[in-house]
C-alpha cells in the first residue's frame, strides 16, 4: 500500500471494520500552515538555550577570544540537532521517554538500595547537578540585572554610578586610541579625567547584596509559575520573551556596520570560519570548547527535547507501534512534525549564538572586557553602548531580564520533569500519571531555591555556566553513543532516514567524543584543584 493511502482509506471506511484508532491517536497535519501549528518544543528548548548558552557562554567566548571560533560555534550548534532528532524519533516511535531508553543503553550498572541504573543515566545525573550551579549564574545573572536597574539599598546605588563610570571610562579610552579629529580629541580627554577623578577612591570590592536579595525574589517567582503553569504557559512564556530580545540584538549588530570602529569586516569573517583557531592557544580552545558543549541543544537539551515532545503530544498522536502501513504513515507524518519543530529552533538558537558571538568580538573583545562575576551583566550591556548610546544599559537590561529569566524558568521546568522520571526509570519509585504530576510540582518549588542558593555561596555566574558545559561536553559522547545503540538496535528499517544521515549522526559522535576527551585531560583537573 502506498504511503498516500492510509489516510484516504481510513476516510473511506469511516471507522468501521477495517481501522479503529485508540483514544488521543490523530493523523498528523500535512500542509505547512498545518505543520507549523503544531510545532512547539524547539520554542521551548530555544527559550531555554538562548539565555545560558549564547547570551552569557557565546558572548564570553567572543570577548576573550575574538572571531577565530566562529566556525567551531557555528558548527556547534548544527552537528549537535542531528543526535537530538534522532533521540527524539526514537522517543516518539516507542512512546518512552529519553532516560527510559538509555537506561537499556549496555554496560556497568550501579545498584544502591533502590537504585538501579546504568553508566549514562548516572553521569547524566551528575551533570544534572552541576546544572544547578549553571542555573544558579542564570539567576544570579537576572539578579545583577535587577540590582542594576532597581537597587534596593543606598550601597547598591553607590556602587551602580561607579561601576556604569568605570564601564564608560574603557569606552572612551577606546575612542581616544581610535579618534583623530583633535576637537572631539579634547573633550574625549576631558570625558576621561572627569570619570577617572569619580572612581579613583571607590572601593570595587566592597560589594552590595543587591544582586542576591533580587535572585531570591526571582528564584521564589519561578517556584510559583513551575508549581501553577502547564505546557502552554511555558511554550507562550518562551516564544514571547526569547523573539522579542533576539530582534532588538540583531538590529545592534546591523546597526554597528555603519560605524567603521565596530562594524565586523570580511576578513574577520574569513578568520572565523578557517581552521587558524588551532594554534590559538590551550586556553583559548579550552574556553571555545567548553561553550561548545553548552551552546544550541547541549547534552541536557538533547536529554530533554523528547520530553517535551511527548508532552505536546506527538508520540501520544503516534499511538502504540503496530505492523501496519497505517502506523507507519500516521508515525512518519508526526516524526516529519517534529523535525520540522527541531530545524527550525536551531536556525533561531544559531542565529542567536552567531549574533551574541560577533557582538561579543566587536565590541568586548576590542575594549578588553570580559564579562564575569558580579559585572557580568553590566559588562554584557556595554555591546549596546555604540548604538543605543545612553539607552544602552536600559535596552539590554530589559531583554536581558527576559531572556535570562525565560531561560531560568524553562530549564527548572525541563529539570523538573527529567527529575521525577530519573526517580521512576532507577526503580527507586513508581509513577502514575497523578504522581508524576505532584511530583514535577514539588520539584517546581524546590530547584529554584536550590539554585539560587548556589548563587548566593559561590557569586560567579559565567564561571558557573561554563563549568556545566564542561561537564555537558563530556556527557555528549555517551549520548552520541546511545544513539547509534538505539540507531543500529532499530528492529523497524522502515522510519530508518538514510545513508547520509547516518554519516552526520557519525560525524557527530566523533566530534563529540573528540571534545569531551580534550576537556577531560585539560580541563576537568583545573576544576577540583
Amino acid at each position: 500500500m502506498a504511503h498516500s493511502q492510509p489516510s484516504a482509506y481510513c476516510r473511506l471506511v469511516g471507522g468501521l471494520a477495517v481501522i479503529k484508532k485508540t483514544e488521543g491517536v490523530r493523523d498528523s497535519p500535512r500542509t505547512l500552515g498545518g505543520i507549523m501549528r503544531m510545532l512547539g518544543p524547539g520554542i521551548i528548548m530555544a527559550g531555554g538555550i538562548v539565555g545560558s548558552g549564547e547570551l552569557i557562554a557565546a558572548t564570553r567566548t567572543g570577548a576573550e577570544t575574538g572571531f577565530i571560533f566562529l566556525g567551531l560555534i557555528i558548527f556547534g550548534c548544527v552537528i549537535k540537532c542531528f543526535t537530538q532528532v534522532e533521540m527524539a524519533r526514537h522517543a516518539i516511535a516507542r512512546n518512552e521517554t529519553t532516560l527510559t531508553m538509555l537506561n537499556n543503553v549496555p554496560g556497568p550498572r550501579v545498584c544502591v538500595g533502590r537504585f538501579n541504573g546504568n553508566w549514562i543515566v548516572l553521569f547524566w545525573g551528575i551533570t544534572m547537578l552541576i546544572g544547578i550551579g549553571q542555573l544558579g549564574g542564570i539567576v544570579g545573572g537576572v539578579g545583577q540585572a535587577m540590582a542594576i536597574t532597581m537597587p534596593l539599598t543606598e550601597k547598591g546605588r553607590s556602587y551602580n554610578e561607579a561601576a556604569d563610570n568605570r564601564a564608560r571610562l574603557q569606552v572612551v579610552e577606546r575612542n581616544i586610541l581610535i579618534e583623530t579629529n583633535s576637537e572631539i580629541l579634547e573633550s574625549l580627554y576631558s570625558q576621561e579625567r572627569l570619570l577617572r577623578s569619580s572612581i579613583v577612591e571607590f572601593d570595587f570590592d566592597d560589594k552590595s547584596a543587591d544582586d542576591r536579595c533580587w535572585a531570591l525574589i526571582l528564584a521564589v517567582l519561578a517556584s510559583v509559575m513551575l508549581v501553577r503553569g502547564g505546557f502552554g504557559f511555558i511554550e507562550a512564556f518562551a516564544a514571547v520573551l526569547v523573539g522579542s530580545f533576539t530582534l532588538v540584538t540583531i538590529f545592534n549588530l546591523l546597526a554597528l556596520q555603519s560605524q567603521p570602529e565596530w562594524a565586523i569586516r570580511s576578513a574577520d569573517i574569513r578568520l572565523g570560519l578557517g581552521i587558524d583557531f588551532i594554534s590559538s592557544g590551550k586556553e583559548k580552545v579550552v574556553l571555545a570548547l567548553a561553550t561548545f558543549g553548552i551552546i544550541g541543544v547541549g547534552a541536557s537539551e538533547i536529554v530533554a527535547y523528547p520530553y517535551w515532545c511527548l508532552e505536546k503530544g506527538y508520540g501520544r498522536w503516534t499511538g502504540a507501534r503496530e505492523n501496519n502501513d497505517v502506523w507507519l504513515f500516521r508515525a512518519r507524518g508526526w516524526l516529519r512534525v517534529m523535525q520540522w519543530d527541531a530545524w527550525i529552533s536551531m536556525l533561531v538558537y544559531t542565529f542567536c549564538t552567531v549574533v551574541f558571538y560577533l557582538l561579543g568580538a566587536s565590541v568586548l573583545g576590542r575594549l578588553g572586557m570580559v564579562p564575569e562575576k558580579h559585572d557580568l551583566i553590566r559588562t554584557l550591556s556595554v555591546m549596546y553602548a555604540p548604538v543605543f548610546s545612553g539607552y544602552a544599559q536600559w535596552v539590554f537590561l530589559i531583554g536581558a531580564i527576559s531572556v535570562l529569566f525565560s531561560t531560568f524558568f524553562i530549564s527548572n521546568a525541563t529539570k523538573c520533569r527529567l527529575f521525577t522520571d530519573v526517580a521512576s526509570v532507577t526503580e527507586m519509585v513508581k509513577h502514575d500519571e497523578a504522581r508524576r504530576r505532584k511530583w514535577i510540582r514539588v520539584f517546581g518549588a524546590i530547584l529554584p531555591m536550590l539554585c539560587v542558593l548556589v548563587y548566593i555561596v559561590w557569586p560567579n555566574p559565567g564561571q558557573l555556566v561554563l563549568m556545566s558545559g564542561v561537564f555537558q561536553s563530556m556527557l555528549l559522547p555517551m549520548l552520541a553513543f546511545a544513539v547509534l545503540w538505539l540507531r543500529y538496535r532499530e528492529t523497524d528499517t522502515r522510519l530508518l532516514s538514510g545513508r547520509f544521515w547516518d554519516i552526520m549522526l557519525w560525524a557527530s559522535f566523533m566530534s563529540f567524543v573528540g571534545i569531551g576527551l580534550y576537556l577531560t585531560i585539560t580541563k576537568l583537573g583545573k576544576l577540583f584543584s
